[in-house]
């Protein structure tokens, strides 16, 4: 569809959101309140993200980690810092739903490749940059296909390979996928780990 990747889906993306946000917004507010108690009155995670051409913004998330450290004043492990509360709102992917802010806002896409960490921006490849080509997003290609229960590579190669095929048609089965992954809890995390294993550079 003409148009489409630069006109029509920024605009259905603020639309969308601004739906969700008002359908989930009770279901927000309960969380607000769980994970505020969990998390000592700081429900909310916000990070430096890189979004389309690199642009850094802000991710908003709800927070499913304490911030507990060590003897020598470092993080725990992921898994020991992951509270109740926020196991089962990562299982059931209900910490994305600040992010909908971000789609209003237009610093992100209901589709597309995740937002990763900033200090990432220089290890990608010449090929994997062009992830950046389009506006990251809540779900994408790649979380259909193995979210972070496969390798960096291949999770790089399903971001390109969408940024390169844009449609209406293809977000749509996303968002399909999406929400069967969702239903089933699917690769959430790697296999040993509580959420996925820091990228270090391409090995190829």
């Amino acid at each position: 569809m003409p148009g489409y990747k630069h006109n029509i889906k920024p605009l259905l993306d603020r639309i969308a959101a601004f739906i969700l946000l008002l359908l989930l917004l009770p279901v927000g507010l309960l969380l607000v309140l769980l994970l505020g108690i969990a998390n000592n009155g700081r429900p909310f995670f916000l990070q430096q993200r890189p979004g389309l051409y690199g642009k850094i913004f802000c991710i908003i998330k709800f927070r499913t980690m304490n911030n507990k450290r060590d003897v020598n004043g470092s993080l725990l492990p992921d898994a020991q810092r992951l509270t109740a509360v926020g196991k089962l709102v990562r299982k059931t992917s209900l910490d994305e739903i600040p992010q909908l802010i971000n789609v209003l806002k237009g610093d992100m896409s209901l589709i597309g490749p995740r937002p990763l960490l900033v200090e990432y921006l220089p290890l990608y490849n010449s090929e994997q940059q062009r992830r950046h080509s389009v506006r990251p997003g809540i779900t994408g290609w790649a979380q259909v296909n193995g979210r972070n229960a496969i390798t960096w590579e291949q999770k790089f190669k399903y971001d390109v390979w969408y940024a390169d095929h844009v449609s209406l048609q293809l977000d749509l089965k996303i968002i399909w996928l999406t929400i069967l992954k969702a239903a089933r809890s699917e690769g959430i995390s790697q296999q040993g780990q509580a959420t996925a294993q820091k990228f270090e550079g391409t090995t190829v």
